[in-house]
């Protein structure tokens, strides 16, 4: 089934649009507290489109994501109550997120901010202890950056040899991207 082809050209078009950055910005920040796509999914088209502009294109990702990280800490913190019946499609993985907090403290947003786990799931789950807050907004600085400028740099570095690859193997590679998400949520639902 080929899916993923023509999806990727249809990304690689938006990433030359007028707005694409504003976009890329919508979607990083709402990204990091409800949106349920990765904006690394976003992020890496848009560099390999404009190499040139990959640095600022991973710093406007930066920004909005921890600015979105931010409004899902307050969201955590004073609206738990009100919106977590609205998060029952997450409800796992703010049980996790909880159960990881009590464990490793500062170091999960660390690796929240640069892993493939819901990063919303954290933000979320910070406000709603009450995690200290400037704590929290480096620990996503650096998590989220560490993410955004590797994408850049690769796109940058091997943009112009990685784009044809990327390309002609995009079906294989969203195909393994999608089993990737379903270990990952099989993994995080019968720990």
């Amino acid at each position: 089934m080929k899916l993923f082809g023509s999806l990727y050209d249809r990304v690689m078009g938006w990433a030359r649009h007028r707005y694409a950055e504003r976009y890329l910005a919508a979607v990083s920040f709402a990204e990091s507290f409800f949106f349920p796509i990765p904006v690394a999914l976003m992020l890496l088209p848009m560099c390999l489109a404009q190499q040139k502009r990959a640095w600022r294109l991973a710093f406007i990702t930066l920004v909005a994501s921890v600015l979105g990280g931010i409004f899902g800490y307050l969201l955590g913190w004073g609206a738990f109550e009100v919106i977590e019946p609205h998060l029952q499609m997450y409800a796992s993985q703010l049980a996790h997120a909880k159960e990881w907090f009590g464990e490793y403290g500062i170091w999960i947003i660390l690796m929240a901010g640069f892993s493939p786990v819901p990063y919303k799931a954290f933000t979320i789950t910070a406000g709603s202890l009450s995690m200290p807050f400037i704590p929290f907004v480096l620990a996503s600085i650096v998590g989220r950056a560490s993410q955004f400028y590797l994408i850049a740099f690769l796109a940058n570095k091997l943009g112009p040899s990685m784009e044809p690859k990327i390309r002609q193997y995009v079906e294989i590679l969203g195909w393994l991207c999608v089993a990737l998400i379903v270990v990952i949520v099989a993994w995080l639902n019968f720990r």
